[in-house]
């Protein structure tokens, strides 16, 4: 007989109908009663044993985390919660589950427990759900490129550049650390090395995209990145999945289009397919909140702030404007913010870009053309030779989501910026050359998939949003 989901039997009108599911048990009560559950949805279905006729020793196998097969009739449910539960007629142990020794037990868990559980956490609903909306978000991602004509490229994971330019990079090597071949001054020797260079795993795709941009117009990358930032915040990961659409003869406001079109697009699917789920983490976010102090609370639900999101138009700001706005706010005045705006060049914190989304203008906000000096070296300098085409979207309760730019596209610009800040223009001359070949205005931005994935799914950490985070002395599982 063929298997049917969770979900599938919860919306199915098989009523009387003989079934047939496998899944893992999240509680048994009473001797009959199996809440059971496959991962197909957030919601358990109820199993109702007959006790009478079921030999005892398979009974007492039937313990949260078990993995069981059932056949049975779905029927009308009698109880509450529920619209449909299936009359067992037979049923197999599959895999047990010592209660004793079983940690994800039917009971409230810390977060910070179920990180050191991180292999067994996905069974809960809190991880379930984080997941599935994880999963339909990369869905939504893939979806959204695909329709507006993208090509999906996949940029090297061991590369030779620093795109970013910070020097925070995983060395990847096969020399000897006791012993590594020396150069005649004594320094590391890496054309001894595998790959003839220091390399090291990529910080961001974003140079190479860039290349095959300007051979096939629309491309994105969607691939794991690596920081060796020694930061152990809720906000940072060493390994982390970021999105980079890259786009020829696309200027800042076309590439300030895209980001706002593309999130509210990717947004919006996981609302019209993922109620569920949402309205679960929703919940939990409420009952989480009540607890702390209300100053700390969210002014919006989980759901009104997606909305809220979808629904309003991005209001678009130059940072000069918004360093006024906030240097004569009541918070800066009164010296409430952590790091005060004193004047022009300031790089902005979560707490200023907070304040211009949910007290200021009450809507999303895009700032654009930033001081050079604290932007990367390959965004476009505008012609007062103070500031970037660059571009911030920023969220309500998590600030900064999407960091992008128009492209320096001109090589003796490029050329003079790299010399500034010291980067070695061999190193890069195969990104030199396509100013050199048919250069054009181009441009991207970059998107964090975790932080998206945080915001979506109301997560204070973001190690809670991916598999197994990858952060400063933890590598486990």
């Amino acid at each position: 007989m063929k298997k049917s989901s969770v979900a599938e039997l919860l919306n199915s009108d098989k009523i009387l109908q003989e079934v047939h599911l496998k899944g893992w048990v999240r509680t048994f009560r009473s001797n009959r009663f199996i809440a059971l559950n496959d991962g197909s949805t957030i919601k358990n279905i109820q199993c109702v044993v007959d006790f009478e006729n079921t030999n005892p020793d398979l009974l007492k196998r039937i313990s949260t985390g078990a993995a069981i097969s059932i056949t049975g009739t779905l029927v009308e449910s009698q109880g509450k919660g529920q619209t449909v539960e299936v009359q067992v007629t037979d049923l197999e142990i599959l895999g047990d589950s010592n209660p004793d020794e079983y940690p994800i037990q039917p009971k409230k868990h810390t977060l910070e427990f179920l990180r050191e559980n991180a292999h067994l956490r996905i069974r809960t609903n809190t991880f379930g759900a984080i997941m599935r909306l994880r999963s339909a978000l990369s869905f939504a991602v893939h979806k959204y490129f695909t329709e507006n004509g993208f090509y999906y490229f996949h940029s090297p994971i061991v590369t030779g550049s620093d795109a970013e330019g910070a020097g925070e990079t995983f060395r990847v090597t096969t020399l000897d650390p006791k012993n590594p071949p020396l150069t005649e001054e004594g320094d590391v020797n890496y054309k001894e090395d595998f790959f003839g260079k220091e390399a090291n795993l990529t910080v961001s795709g974003q140079l190479e995209a860039e290349t095959y941009a300007m051979a096939l117009g629309k491309v994105y990358t969607f691939g794991p990145t690596f920081r060796a930032e020694n930061s152990n915040t809720t906000r940072h990961l060493s390994e982390f999945w970021m999105i980079e659409p890259e786009v020829a003869f696309n200027d800042l406001d076309a590439n300030m289009d895209l980001g706002e079109d593309f999130i509210k697009s990717v947004i919006s699917y996981t609302l019209e397919n993922c109620k569920d789920d949402l309205e679960f983490l929703e919940q939990r976010l409420i009952q989480e909140e009540k607890g702390k102090p209300a100053a700390q609370r969210s002014e919006m639900a989980l759901i009104e702030k997606l909305r809220f999101v979808v629904d309003n138009n991005f209001k678009r700001v130059s940072y000069t404007e918004a360093i006024e706005i906030l240097r004569n706010s009541k918070p800066n005045k009164k010296k409430k913010f952590q790091f005060p705006i004193d004047g022009w060049g300031a790089d902005l914190q979560s707490e200023h870009e907070r304040f211009l989304v949910e007290k200021h203008f009450k809507c999303p906000v895009i700032l654009f053309d930033y001081p050079a000096d604290i932007k990367a070296f390959y965004m476009r300098l505008n012609e007062d030779g103070k500031t970037v085409r660059a571009m911030d979207i920023l969220f309500p309760g998590i600030g900064e989501i999407v960091g992008g730019s128009q492209r320096e596209e001109r090589l003796d610009v490029l050329k003079q910026k790299m010399e500034e800040i010291g980067i070695d223009e061999k190193e890069l001359w195969w990104y030199l050359d396509t100013r050199k070949f048919g250069t054009a205005v181009h441009s991207g931005f970059g998107l964090g998939f975790e932080r998206l994935v945080q915001f979506v799914t109301g997560m204070g950490n973001i190690r809670d949003v991916i598999p197994f985070p990858r952060t400063p002395q933890n590598a486990e599982f």
